[in-house]
Formats: C-alpha cells, structure tokens, sequence
C-alpha cells in the first residue's frame, strides 16, 4: 500500500504546530494549500469570508457523490505558550490532534497516495473547512457551491463509523436581582444566587428524568460592577440527545421547568434557545454502507458502528441532503483538552482506510 506514515505524521505535527483557532484559520489554510500544490493537487481556495477559506479538491467532470471533510479549525489554546506537537510514547499531544487534524492529514496523505498510485484523482472531493468550532460558516459555504450524496466526516471516533448523531440544543438562561451596595445583600435579589439555585434544581431534574440527555453547563457570566449586589447573570447550556429524541419535546419540557421555578416571569425573558439541531440516524444499507464494510472485511477490522454523541457539521450535512458518516482516528474523550492527544496507529490507520475506500470508490465496486 502506498500510504507512508512518515509523511502523514510529518504533515500532522506541521498542521498542529500552526494555531488555528476559529476565525484565525488563514494561516494554516495557507499551508496545507501549499502542500497540496506540491504534491501535484489543484485546490480551489472558497471564500467564506476575508482571510478565511475553506480548501476544496475536486475530481475533473462530474462532481462526485461522496466527499471527503474535515475542519482545520480548532478550539482555543488553554495556554497558549503550549499548545504545540509533542510525542510521549506511541501517543501524539497537541492542540488540535484527536479534534481534528489528524483525520485532516489522513485524509490528504489518502488522497495523495491514491493521486501516486493512479495518476489521477479519485472519484471522491476532499473539502477542508473552517470555522467547524463555532458557526460552522464554512460547511455552509461549502453547500452552496457544491452537492454529495454521501460524505466522510473525519471527527475522532476511534476508527468506528458513526451512521447515528446526537441532536444538539444551545440554551442559554437569564436571571435578575436587585442592584444595591454589597452590604446590604441580605435585603436584596441576587440575581448569582437566583442562577446557581436554578441550574441545580435543572440539573437534578436532567439527572433523575432524562439520564440519557448529556447536559452540560458551559458559561456562568454575572455583572461584574465592584462592591455591589449583581442584579444580572446569564448561563450557557449544551444538551445532546439521542437521535430519536425530538429537539422540540426536549425544549417544551425544559421551558415547562424553567416557567415553574418563576411562575410570574416571562419566559422569553429567562431563557431563549440559540441552536437546536435534531440528530440523525442512517440505515446502514445501500452501495456507500456495503462499501464501507467491505472495506471493514478486507483490512481484517471488526464491522461495529455507533452514534456521534457530540456537536458537529455534519448535521448542517444532514440538513442539506447529503448523508455523513463520522469516521476518523482519536476520540472526544481526548478532544478539547489541555493535553489533547491522538494515538499514532489510528493516524496511519485512517489514512489507509481512506485509501482502500477511495479506491473501491474509484473503482465502482
């Protein structure tokens, strides 16, 4: 097989040693653009906004049925003296490692191993987007232009194709005090103490009612105005559901709570829902499936799948027309932390899964 790990791990650590948080993405867009025109490729630079670009390789004639994605954005450094490509062991550290740079570089070391190998591109786009961490403008921008059937989305899985996504609602809850002089706390509303009351009393209630609802508080922000009595907080909420789990049932019940707890409050004021997005499930049937597992049988893997659990681009897929499947090496478990690492096998694996998918694709078996 013509997949060379040296090269994939190579391009890896370049890819992580270059910040890129959402909304600063140019300058590794750049690099990997320049990567790719090196290694014989043609990439089409689409503009989502100025200094931002997504990457987009796409066969001659037709456009193809299945594409090939993943975001060169990452989420902010927790410190950002130290951020950079490190190895301890057969573990690869780094912002951006498991989430997702790592399936990024699979994806392009399959890409260009095939390109080497057949001397042509293979029946398949390879899109490289931006801003997947925070609106997902660059997947958007991506839809607009072009349309799949089928895509591959590189999110760490541990190599488990996810034909199943978690919906995903973005909450976030207001409450109000009374302003006065700290010392006189006692007379007053404190609007801190209203909001920490109120999220236990949510959290108990997710724990105890819907235990299968991943619910997280994410943003705890109050008036910051010295010695005095906060009359304002906010809170930030993440709730993933289960795919068949209705996003609209989720959010009456949460409102039906919320409305309870402050019978005499408008609810609009206290709470307001900034993204809601209903999950998925894909059979697993059909060419593409078949295809994927036969790629499963021949490379000797277990054929086991799962759901997503988390938020990604590929409901804004979904939401298309195009049916993603989540496939790439690391894990959420991983992702997003200050030691954020992927294993160096499942780099080297994916890339070859890719190519072995890319060349049953190629071939129209």
């Amino acid at each position: 097989m013509p997949i060379r790990p040296d090269r994939v791990l190579e391009l890896l650590e370049s890819m992580v040693n270059i910040y890129s948080p959402t909304g600063k993405e140019l300058e590794v867009t750049s690099f990997v653009a320049a990567y790719l025109r090196k290694a014989g490729f043609a990439p089409e630079l689409l503009e989502v906004e100025k200094d931002r670009e997504n990457l987009v390789v796409m066969p001659p004639g037709e456009e193809p049925s299945v594409c090939f994605t993943g975001h060169l954005d990452t989420v902010a450094a927790a410190d950002y003296e130290n951020y950079g490509f490190y190895t301890d062991g057969d573990d690869l550290f780094g912002l951006g490692t498991s989430d997702m740079k790592s399936g990024c570089a699979a994806m392009i070391e399959a890409f260009q191993a095939y390109y080497e190998d057949a001397g042509e591109l293979p029946d398949a786009c390879l899109a490289l987007v931006v801003g997947e961490e925070e609106s997902g403008d660059g997947t958007e921008a991506l839809l607009e232009e072009y349309e799949f059937s089928w895509a591959i989305v590189g999110e760490p899985t541990s190599l488990v194709p996810c034909f199943e996504h978690y919906g995903y609602i973005e909450a976030k809850l207001t409450t109000r005090g009374t302003r006065m002089h700290a010392s006189q706390a006692s007379e007053s509303v404190n609007a801190v103490h209203a909001m920490l009351s109120t999220l236990l009393r949510l959290t108990d209630y997710l724990q105890s009612e819907k235990s299968d609802v991943i619910f997280n508080i994410r943003d705890v922000l109050s008036a910051r105005s010295g010695f005095v009595v906060p009359d304002y907080c906010e809170a930030w909420l993440d709730l993933h559901l289960l795919p068949q789990y209705p996003a609209g049932t989720m959010i009456y019940e949460v409102e039906e709570f919320i409305r309870a707890l402050f019978p005499n409050e408008d609810i609009e004021d206290l709470l307001s829902f900034v993204t809601i997005r209903s999950g998925y499930a894909l059979p697993e049937k059909g060419p593409f499936p078949e295809m994927l597992r036969s790629v499963y049988q021949a490379s000797g893997r277990p054929w086991q799948t799962s759901r997503f659990p988390s938020d990604s681009d590929a409901i804004l897929l979904w939401d298309s027309g195009v049916r993603p499947v989540i496939l790439g090496p690391g894990t959420l478990e991983k992702a997003h932390r200050e030691d954020e690492s992927v294993d160096r096998a499942q780099v080297v694996e994916a890339a070859r899964m890719y190519y072995e998918l890319l060349r049953t694709l190629s071939a129209g078996v």
